[in-house]
């Protein structure tokens, strides 16, 4: 390899030691020369460039590829028919969502919640937009947090949520809390209160009633409150969604599950379903113990596939011992290619393999290699358990 002069441009240095060439070079006709010049850049630069310094390379640039040659599985299709619990409302016109239909048929979403997070106008909107493929579609609200800071602002509430569910709402989320309260809802968010609040409790009694399922995102995960630095494996997205814990008031990640926690402790008839596996992925033994305690609690997976592919042997008997308690979701958009990855983490023994396109880790990714009846459960089974609970009288 050439060696560059340390410090200048990047001239090659066999160029200023080699004097016979750079006579030649001179001596020759100009086109010849210009020929001559481009050949050396390109070699030698060419060389350069294949042969990154490892000094330099970053983190947010390590895009490894798995050398490994170990069986890898083309899945086009879910096995089991899948009800994902954790969508949005991403397409901007009625064609946007006639192609979304097109892929849920084609990669086997019988059903999309969409989780609107809205109240009021906002939310009638998204249920007029998606009225043509009701069959495909089931929207949910938020709470209304108008007023909040004043007193009787939960009987207005109550009624804006008994209101859209007059008009279509089948549950209510996402409800979103990562430390300074509930502040998902649009147009109004609540913060400083959080799901646990006295002042909360005539909502949740309300969507018990009206078996409203509630879907709610408490915390981030462990990653996001370390120290953002060469000792967090998860050092990308921890820097990129590191919680801030100087923030006056904040709650962390344990009391933040413990506010999840006490409202399904105190609500015992309203279903709730924490988003993102409760932001325990690093430690899914806390969320062992809450479906241990709490036959009204469920979780979705959705958007957490990359942080436990890593342990799929752990994560394997933890969605064994608990299939029922499970829901499918995304959260990452409607390209197929997201819907097949989530099917093969799920399915398959796929091992050492990379999806850094949708995942912003490092880490190499493992299949779970889940069996048919826990599959059969988590993609559709359980939704329709919790479906059977909104149609009861």
């Amino acid at each position: 390899m050439i060696d560059l002069k340390p410090g200048l441009s990047p001239i090659p240095l066999a160029i200023e030691k080699n004097y016979t060439t750079i006579v030649t070079f001179i001596s020759m006709k100009p086109t010849n020369a210009i020929r001559l010049f481009a050949f050396l850049i390109v070699q030698n630069f060419g060389v350069a460039a294949n042969c990154q310094n490892i000094n330099d390379l970053k983190l947010k640039d390590f895009h490894p590829v798995s050398i490994y040659k170990t069986p890898q599985t083309k899945i086009e299709r879910a096995k089991y028919p899948v009800i994902d619990f954790h969508s949005h409302d991403y397409p901007k016109t009625n064609e946007e969502i006639k192609e979304w239909v097109k892929t849920m048929d084609e990669v086997g979403i019988a059903k999309s919640i969409i989780l609107s997070y809205s109240t009021g106008a906002r939310f009638d909107s998204v249920v007029e937009k998606y009225q043509p493929f009701k069959d495909r579609f089931e929207i949910w609200c938020g709470f209304d947090y108008t007023g909040y800071d004043k007193p009787g602002w939960e009987q207005h509430a109550v009624e804006e949520l008994e209101r859209c569910y007059k008009k279509g709402a089948r549950g209510v989320g996402e409800l979103g809390d990562k430390g300074l309260g509930e502040f998902y809802s649009k147009p109004t968010p609540g913060w400083g209160l959080h799901i646990d609040d006295p002042r909360m409790k005539p909502l949740l009694e309300k969507c018990a009633d009206l078996h409203m399922p509630v879907s709610i995102h408490v915390a981030e995960d462990a990653w996001m409150y370390e120290k953002a630095d060469s000792a967090n494996d998860g050092l990308m997205n921890a820097g990129t969604w590191k919680v801030d814990m100087s923030k006056k008031g904040i709650l962390d990640h344990d009391q933040l599950v413990s506010t999840l926690e006490n409202a399904v402790k105190n609500n015992p008839n309203t279903v709730f379903i924490a988003c993102h596996l409760a932001n325990c992925c690093s430690d899914l033994s806390k969320l062992a113990r809450l479906f241990d305690t709490y036959p009204n609690l469920y979780a979705d997976i959705a958007a957490r596939y990359s942080e436990i592919a890593p342990i799929p042997r752990y994560v394997h008997d933890f969605m064994e011992k608990y299939p029922s308690r499970i829901v499918y979701g995304t959260d990452m958009g409607v390209s197929k290619r997201m819907y097949t990855t989530t099917f093969r983490i799920l399915e398959t023994a796929d091992e050492h393999f990379y999806e850094q396109w949708l995942f912003n880790y490092h880490w190499p990714l493992y299949g779970l290699s889940l069996t048919d009846e826990t599959l059969k459960k988590i993609y559709g089974d359980n939704g329709k358990k919790i479906s059977e609970y909104q149609q009861r009288k």
